[in-house]
């Protein structure tokens, strides 16, 4: 019955005629956020990672604007995000979703979960990179982590094809025959970024009479009426009948795109065929590229054919299914077929497209070569010169020559003779030491700090060199700065992803003048802790010599303690001999300032926008100081770099602690000029303010007794908390009128938080 409606949904599709269409000049992300809004998802869980964020940026926009209704849910990480999605599914709902590179690794966990219990979904991979080391710009290598997990995979070549092929998606995902959830992948900066000459259609109405009114799921976790049990524990035989009927429904799909694809044409005079074939009818040498690089090597088929050479170009568009018949009939000619991938499966002899088409080839016992050029790694661009040198690979191989079957193409061997020297020498240990006295009171218990006057730490080595590619104004480097000038001696850091982690370390170049190690946004605490470990371990069976303690640093921010949060709660739990310091700027500054949990209610960000729907951010931030020191570690302590002497010393403490006893953790609240809309040079006033209104207040809590070590009440200082937030453009919306009731509620919270922490103060068991 249910293909039987399917059916009939799309004769009725059929019938209708080309549609009204506007042009524009957008880009990849733009697009795919035009098609979710007209498509008015019900649901998109997400999480912000460089290239795909701009999606979410938009789509909320539009939301502020009153351009959709989609419930924008802000995760703690991508794998949560992939848990939100999996719900939302689950529950009956159209669900949408976008992520690249590592966010696209983290949820893989998930997916698998999802396709398996048969749940649609559309979800934008804008592919990057993959750590490590860390790189932003965009390749293959995240995208063939998903051929395996059960989703069909669009390939979406420019801006057109992601808005085209995002509809698409959602009449494939939710198709009777195949109700899986689908990828549409676009490559990371080529075609998220760029802008191209695009059409969609004029009127939402058109676009959601296209994909349809949502069929009525088989399975939905909110019919109460019809209860059911969602992804069951399975033996043998069940499990493999399952599987079954699942790789029957992916098989089905490329039948499926191929109707939908036929009416879409209709509507909008754009076709998309499993693959894309260019001079392909009796090609001899047949380069085949992923996505952008395509249309590159379109130029260099025209050139040859003007010379009487028979070359073409193959572009999937469906990849999974693999379209494994169409790609049997474009290469039946072909006689030397070169693949460019900008991913490799190491080790493998080629990547993973080789093989599919080489077994392709085999069954049809086609006698062509197959070369595999990896190319392109970490966004490296393709030029016409470079397809220009893959039809030569080809005719050298054509004509007889030798020419390896797999090999990388645009490496550059270095010459050891222009090795750089060691750029970063130890800091001597009078640049370092001595500067600070940490002593304990037997009596009370106590820690009690020595601490000299700023003058004379002048003269203590600054352990990061001069130099960094951050923003005017950045607050980051003054607070850590500050901070490491209360710590003596050796230092190990760690950080983790982030603006601080960004501006320092751009190869081969380095800011830092001591050991530092960057891992990502999830599992920095982790990974120290297992330095940590290791370094104990080694020390004690003589395997390295230390004189001195050496004191192990994580630094994060921009949203690290979100991702991060627990593996960071885990290793507060474990105690490990080490400080945790966070910098606090409200948001994922690092992406472009989307929300994070710390930003406050009402503040504006990229994914927190403002307009007639919508007035910032909608729920209160974390405090994130209270939770650890809810994990009983030693000492936890708040500080900024406006009140100086007291983060030095409360960075002292912090040393004692992490190499007497066990974790520290402290938060430093700095300040973002460009995504907090102010002056470069007011941050030093805007975050004494913070703290002048309560919204900051600094204090420490050893062993788990709070002290204020600064109160504004009792210096005749304190401030309304709007008087903050008039120093900053991205909170001047919050003292209107309109909006006086939310700044009443993040007033009456600021408050509460005060008189929560000074009962604290005041009583040694809160």
């Amino acid at each position: 019955m249910a293909l039987q409606e399917e059916d009939v949904r799309t004769r009725n599709r059929s019938a209708q005629r080309r549609v009204d269409q506007t042009t524009d000049f957008r880009s990849g992300n733009e697009m795919a956020a035009k098609a979710a809004a007209q498509i008015d998802y019900h649901v998109m869980g997400y999480f912000p990672i460089t290239p795909s964020t701009e999606i979410a940026e938009y789509l909320d926009e539009m939301k502020a604007n009153g351009e959709h209704h989609i419930v924008m849910i802000p995760a703690d990480g991508e794998h949560g995000s992939a848990g939100i999605c999996y719900g939302a599914a689950a529950a009956g709902g159209r669900v949408f979703n976008a992520t690249s590179a590592q966010g696209f690794l983290y949820m893989l966990e998930e997916m698998p979960v999802q396709s398996g219990t048969r749940f649609p979904m559309v979800l934008n991979l804008v592919t990057r990179a993959v750590s490590g080391p860390l790189d932003i710009r965009g390749d293959h290598s995240d995208l063939y982590y998903g051929l395996n997990i059960g989703w069909p995979i669009l390939l979406a070549k420019d801006p057109q094809a992601v808005y085209d092929l995002n509809l698409i998606a959602l009449r494939l995902a939710e198709h009777a025959e195949v109700r899986l959830p689908v990828i549409v992948a676009s490559d990371g900066f080529f075609t998220s970024h760029q802008k191209r000459r695009v059409q969609y259609f004029t009127q939402n109405a058109d676009v959601q009479a296209f994909v349809g009114d949502m069929p009525k799921p088989p399975i939905d976790a909110l019919d109460l009426e019809h209860v059911v049990t969602i992804g069951p524990y399975m033996n043998d035989p069940d499990l493999i009948n399952t599987r079954y009927m699942q790789s029957e429904a992916m098989y089905r799909a490329e039948a499926v795109f191929q109707t939908i694809a036929s009416e879409f044409a209709q509507m909008s005079g754009r076709y998309y065929d499993v693959v894309n074939k260019y001079s392909m009818d009796d090609a001899e040498v047949v380069v085949v590229l992923l996505n952008s690089a395509a249309d590159t090597a379109k130029d260099t088929v025209d050139h040859l054919r003007a010379k009487g050479i028979k070359a073409g170009v193959l572009t999937p568009v469906l990849l999974r299914p693999f379209p494994k018949r169409a790609i049997q009939e474009a290469l039946k000619n072909a006689k030397i077929v070169l693949v460019g991938e900008r991913a490799d499966a190491y080790g493998g002899h080629g990547a993973n497209i080789t093989h599919e088409i080489k077994s392709a080839l085999q069954e049809i016992h086609a006698n062509a070569t197959v070369l595999t050029r990896i190319y392109g790694l970490g966004g490296r661009d393709f030029y016409p010169d470079d397809a220009d040198h893959f039809f030569e690979l080809c005719l050298d191989a054509l004509a007889g020559k030798a020419v390896r079957q797999f090999d990388y193409y645009g490496v550059n061997p270095g010459d050891p003779n222009l090795a750089p020297a060691e750029r970063t020498q130890s800091l001597p240990k009078n640049q370092t030491t001595g500067f600070i006295e940490v002593a304990k009171d037997p009596a009370s218990g106590q820690l009690k700090v020595k601490a000299p006057p700023l003058r004379a730490l002048t003269a203590k080595a600054n352990r990061m060199a001069p130099g960094h590619g951050a923003c005017p104004g950045c607050g980051i480097f003054p607070g850590i700065n500050t901070f490491l000038k209360g710590i003596e001696g050796d230092v190990v850091v760690l950080y983790q992803t982030g603006c601080a982690m960004v501006t320092t370390t751009g190869y081969p170049f380095s800011s830092h003048r001591v050991t530092y190690i960057h891992n990502l946004f999830q599992n920095g605490a982790a990974t120290l802790s297992g330095i940590v470990e290791m370094f104990f371990e080694r020390k004690r069976r003589g395997e390295i010599k230390v004189h001195d303690d050496v004191t192990f640093l994580m630094v994060t921010g921009d949203g690290g303690m979100d991702i991060g949060m627990g593996s960071a709660i885990g290793t507060a739990l474990r105690d490990h001999k080490m400080i945790i310091l966070e910098y606090d700027n409200e948001g994922y500054m690092n992406t472009g300032s989307q929300l994070s949990y710390s930003t406050p209610l009402g503040h504006m960000t990229s994914t927190s926008g403002v307009g007639k729907y919508e007035h910032g951010k909608t729920f209160q931030h974390k405090d994130t100081p209270q939770i650890m020191a809810a994990t009983n570690i030693p000492y936890v302590f708040t500080g900024v770099e406006t009140y100086p002497q007291d983060l030095i010393k409360k960075a002292a403490k912090a040393q004692w602690y992490a190499t007497h006893e066990g974790m520290a953790y402290g938060k430093i609240l700095i300040s973002c000029p460009l995504n907090w809309k102010a002056a470069d040079d007011a941050g030093h006033e805007i975050v004494g303010a913070a703290v002048n209104s309560c919204f900051f207040p600094l204090y420490e809590v050893e062993h788990g007794i709070t002290t204020i070590t600064y109160n504004p009440e009792d210096k005749n200082k304190r401030i309304p908390v709007s008087d903050w937030l008039a120093t900053m453009g991205k909170t001047k919306h919050l003292l209107k009128p309109e909006n006086h009731e939310l700044l009443h509620q993040f007033e009456e919270e600021v408050e509460r938080r005060w008189q929560r922490l000074k009962a604290k103060h005041e009583n040694p068991y809160l």
